[in-house]
């Protein structure tokens, strides 16, 4: 999938549900589900971004609910 496409989906996929993309989101979130992937197992990569998008739902600012959780992936993967 080109980046393109992938901005495209991401675009329509909040749209679908009502959310708001901010600038940089996509690629925190790629990160993180990178960091989880790579630092505790491929699984927890969609488990991870689930569980963020759940804290930024209930108003966490999505920087700081990244920082926790790699934070969180460091001290599990060290």
């Amino acid at each position: 999938m080109e980046p393109s496409e992938l901005d495209d989906w991401a675009a329509e996929a909040a749209e679908a549900v009502g959310a708001t993309l901010e600038p940089g989101d996509i690629a925190a979130v790629l990160d993180l589900a990178r960091d989880a992937a790579h630092g505790i197992a491929r699984p927890a990569a969609p488990l991870t971004t689930f569980i963020a998008g759940i804290a930024v739902g209930r108003g966490l600012p999505l920087a700081e609910v990244v920082a926790a959780l790699v934070a969180a992936i460091e001290r599990r993967s060290a």
